[in-house]
């Protein structure tokens, strides 16, 4: 097929569903959860496209009821990495010359089988598995991914457009975009069902071929999203899917001399641990590996005492207890005025009264329970520490239940001290530390929010007075990667707000931009000499 220059369709943000009562997508999603509830399906790893089944089985399990298993997983080890990169190889050869306009093609009809057929699916999955409310799915596993494979067409046509400027006679300058050498080793979290696809589709996208090693607890969707790039005419061993033992999977991954990079999101431990075991083996790769690392956060508010207090407490409650806490942009930490604290306190007490948990095929719940095991006891002992403490007390909230589900109370925590365990630490669940500072103090309040925490990934300040937030905003300048102004600090949109942080929360690579695309690309500029000299000698060099 001609590798002539074309243009994709203009993206536009994919119009969220609301489920609201008598909805027809309300009515199709819950025909979908009861179906797919009723049956425990075996999910083999995809190499190459053939379906892998390597009887060490592990249980793809609800949160919000432990009990009740959706899924068997069959789980990799060290061979089967090998397996997959002699596929990806294989896969290269000719995925990384096809002309992207058809690489395009796959993910744009990715998108509209999202958009229709595949949409409750994948909510459905996201739900079941990773405990997301109908809400929360449809954000993500719906919208947020059509979006990135949508923006991400557009993205890739910017950077192959991107030419040199001036070719002067008798040359033509011009670059050409090459896919990296080797394998990409997509490393994906839980929360979010839309980053897991974007880890492993926008280096795709340009040519790549990957491997996919998914979170333990969110295989299940991970699955179906290989189903749905089957769907959508993704070559054989494009992406392998491998889920199974972090390490040991890690370590055969990280160790090949075809690892062309890393594309992570997850604690900032593990990245590190990631950085280190690349740098002790550089020498043994073909190439340097691109390392895009999305890692942790400890996002704040911070309050003028200008604030609109109704405006800021719907903030906290939304942005600290949506899909409880577990985002990587979660509000946990937050500066408000003494001045208007109490007002702002009994908003929020009376919201969070309201808030419903359970299980989340029941849509009138506002969230569902954490992940796991290790995250309950992670936010329980965050919870009993603050009931021992002389210097912080439990506002709102604090009860928990793992009989049923792993169920985590929405919790409000009050500090005199800025250096609060829980004002420092993040915990990736529905707890919110609340630090009431003197408005007398801005100043140097303002310095506590930006050196308490290691991390740098979202925030928000809320004022009324321009220069108030001006100054705020200032002075917080590297305190986040995303900011957000008289808002939550999370709900980026893909097209609107390009998501990534720094410090210790990553490279800031902003998934849904085209910083991110060019990560996964390599150029080579060509020049081409139409008249080429005969003659050696230059100007300088012959007789006057």
């Amino acid at each position: 097929m001609s590798n002539a220059f074309y243009k994709v369709p203009t993206p536009q943000n994919e119009t969220i569903l609301n489920y609201a009562p008598g909805s027809a997508e309300r009515a199709e999603l819950k025909a979908t959860l009861e179906k797919m509830t009723a049956e425990t399906i075996e999910i083999p790893l995809i190499i190459g496209g053939r379906e892998v089944k390597t009887g060490n089985l592990a249980d793809c399990v609800m949160p919000h009821n432990h009990k009740k298993v959706v899924a068997r997983y069959h789980q990799a080890d060290a061979s089967h990495v090998a397996q997959a990169i002699e596929a990806a190889a294989e896969a290269w050869k000719t995925w990384s010359e096809m002309p992207w306009q058809e690489r395009a093609g796959v993910f744009l009809k990715a998108a509209e089988l999202l958009a229709g057929p595949y949409r409750q699916v994948l909510n459905a999955a996201t739900m079941m598995s990773q405990g997301k409310t109908c809400f929360q799915a449809e954000i993500d596993s719906a919208c947020e991914l059509i979006d990135f494979l949508r923006f991400n067409t557009a993205y890739m046509t910017e950077i192959y457009q991107d030419q040199p400027l001036y070719s002067p006679a008798p040359t033509w300058n011009r670059s050409e975009h090459r896919a990296l050498e080797g394998f990409i080793f997509a490393i994906t979290p839980f929360n979010f069902t839309a980053i897991a696809a974007n880890l492993c589709a926008s280096p795709a996208m340009m040519g790549n071929v990957v491997l996919w090693k998914p979170s333990d607890t969110a295989v299940y969707s991970g699955y179906h999203i290989m189903k749905l790039w089957h769907e959508a005419g993704l070559p054989d061993g494009v992406i392998n899917f491998i889920p199974g033992p972090p390490q040991e999977i890690g370590a055969a991954a990280l160790n090949h001399r075809d690892l062309a990079g890393v594309h992570f999101t997850g604690s900032t431990k593990t990245f590190q641990y990631l950085w280190k075991s690349i740098g002790d083996n550089i020498e043994n790769y073909r190439s340097y590996p691109r390392l895009v690392g999305e890692t942790g956060g400890k996002d704040f508010i911070f309050a003028h005492e200008s604030s609109d207090v109704q405006a800021l407490a719907v903030a906290m409650v939304r942005g600290a207890f949506e899909f409880s806490g577990q985002k990587c942009s979660a509000a946990s930490r937050a500066y408000v005025p003494s001045t208007i604290w109490p007002e702002v306190k009994k908003r929020v007490g009376a919201m969070m009264a309201e808030l419903t948990m359970g299980d989340v095929s029941d849509f009138s719940n506002f969230m569902g329970a954490v992940i796991d095991q290790r995250s309950f006891d992670k936010c329980s002992a965050y919870i009993a520490h603050a009931r021992e403490a002389a210097d912080a007390e439990i506002a709102f909230g604090g009860d928990t239940d793992g009989s049923t589900g792993f169920f985590v109370q929405p919790t409000v925590i009050e500090t005199t001290n800025p250096h609060y365990k829980s004002m420092c630490e993040e915990i990736f669940g529905p707890i919110l530390t609340v630090y009431p500072y003197d408005p007398a103090k801005l100043d140097e309040t303002l310095e506590l929010c930006d050196s308490t925490s290691p991390y740098a990934l979202t925030g928000a300040i809320f004022g009324r007075d321009r220069g108030d937030l001006v100054k705020m905003a200032d002075r917080l300048k590297h305190a986040a990667g995303n900011f957000y102004i008289n808002d939550k600090p999370t709900g980026a949109v893909v097209g609107q707000q390009p998501f990534g942080g720094g410090r210790a929360s990553g490279t800031n690579d902003k998934a849904g931009s085209r910083l991110n695309l060019l990560k996964w690309t390599s150029a080579r500029s060509i020049k081409e000499n139409f008249v080429p000299p005969h003659q050696h000698p230059y100007p300088h060099m012959l007789d006057s």
